[in-house]
């Protein structure tokens, strides 16, 4: 984490992880962007882009990266300013920065 005291972030539910995501994209900290479109696609850009697909499902935000055809999820959760941390269930934590 970047300092920020854990009151500071709310975990979402379905329907915030789906305000929250939807026609968005976010800036990691190792500079990568990932777009998550309506349509359930999602294009994560570092070097190279690399297409997949995301979904909400049970309070969490789900993805799946062809050609595995294995789905992760996370739970999500947001600060006051918008940015995003997805937390993976080894207590792994990746945050965004949204750009749009």
């Amino acid at each position: 984490m970047t300092g920020k005291a854990l009151a500071d972030w709310v975990q979402l539910d379905d329907a915030g992880i789906t305000a929250a995501l939807t026609d968005r994209e976010f800036l990691y900290e190792n500079t990568a962007t990932q777009h998550f479109y309506a349509s359930g696609r999602t294009r994560y850009t570092a070097a190279e882009p690399s297409w997949g697909y995301w979904r909400v499902e049970d309070g969490q935000y789900c993805s799946q990266w062809p050609p595995g055809l294995g789905w992760d999820c996370y739970e999500v959760f947001e600060d006051e300013s918008g940015t995003v941390r997805w937390d993976d269930p080894y207590g792994n934590s990746t945050m965004g920065r949204p750009l749009r």
